[in-house]
């Protein structure tokens, strides 16, 4: 039997017309959306299906549309038979993992990241934060270049997302500065991101603090599958630690290539990346290369899915 992980995307995996085929095809997702758009008092299925796209990616949209499409590809597979022993999930997509394994309640979780999408663009004014991804260097060489480059700045890693792809985060001019370093130390290219707000850095602060305050008033309980975490790639089974993780998780660095490296060790063999795009999918065949990867975005994938795995 294969011991599977369901994983699930974060930001920028968003596109128009997502979701769509799969609300068509199978009542329970159709069923998912139509919760999301009660949950949130906005039409986000038509915002997911039919944009418009400027819309769609402000990132208290984003957060809610992205996790929405994730809820109805996990519903298409659980109904049909595929289950996972672990979860997880990159940034946004590890509150998905909460609401797979029960800790949240979709609802609460919808309301939540839009929130969390909602504070952290309030958190830092338009323009005065950044993103890059730098190529080719491991952890410590790229604090280095951080470290270097900051002259009193915020940068530091955001994502390590694989080997040597790890994005970095903070004011403007001390990400460019980071880039520029980061070359000289050897980096093999470095990109800067199209994104609206510096995620995963102590810019987030004001985004953090008043996340906290909205998880006070939330009924969680402990997850029904282990998750493991972002900010530590430890596995979380009670709820209270989950919950801190999330808080954490504004400020600290998607540890994703560790996360995958935790699941491989514990025995995962095979990975269902459940929502749009193919982002993780990528990002997982660069750590654990011997692994077997669906992607579950529209109903051919389900279908994949459920052939290869369904008990």
């Amino acid at each position: 039997m294969p011991m599977i992980a369901f994983v699930f995307p974060g930001q920028g995996s968003q596109k128009v017309g997502m979701g769509r085929e799969l609300a068509e095809r199978f009542p329970e997702c159709e069923e998912a959306f139509a919760q999301a758009d009660a949950a949130l008092e906005v039409p986000l299925s038509s915002l997911c299906f039919e944009g418009p796209a400027d819309q769609l990616v402000l990132t208290e949209h984003t957060q809610p549309a992205v996790m929405a499409v994730s809820v109805a590809a996990l519903r298409a597979l659980t109904a049909r038979g595929v289950s996972a022993q672990w979860l997880a999930g990159h940034s946004l997509g590890e509150y998905t993992a909460y609401v797979a394994a029960g800790t949240l309640s979709f609802g609460d979780a919808l309301r939540t990241v839009r929130n969390r999408g909602r504070y952290m663009q309030e958190a830092v004014p338009l323009g005065q934060g950044a993103m890059a991804v730098i190529m080719g260097l491991d952890e410590p060489t790229v604090i280095q270049a951080c470290i270097e480059a900051a002259d009193g700045q915020v940068v530091s890693p955001a994502n390590l997302n694989a080997p040597g792809q790890i994005v970095v985060s903070g004011e403007a001019a001390a990400v460019q500065r980071t880039g520029v370093r980061a070359k000289e130390l050897g980096a093999r290219r470095v990109i800067t991101l199209d994104v609206s707000a510096p995620f995963h850095c102590a810019m987030m602060r004001p985004a953090q603090d008043r996340l906290a305050q909205d998880f006070r008033s939330l009924v969680v309980s402990d997850p029904a599958v282990p998750v493991v975490a972002n900010v530590d790639a430890q596995p979380k089974r009670g709820a209270a630690e989950a919950i801190s993780c999330l808080i954490d998780q504004v400020t600290a660095p998607v540890r994703w290539e560790e996360v995958v490296g935790r699941l491989a060790s514990e025995g995962v063999d095979t990975y269902v990346e459940v929502g749009f795009g193919n982002v993780l999918k990528g990002l997982i065949r660069k750590i654990d290369r011997g692994a077997r990867i669906f992607s579950v975005s529209d109903p051919d994938g389900v279908e994949a899915a459920v052939g290869a795995l369904a008990s």
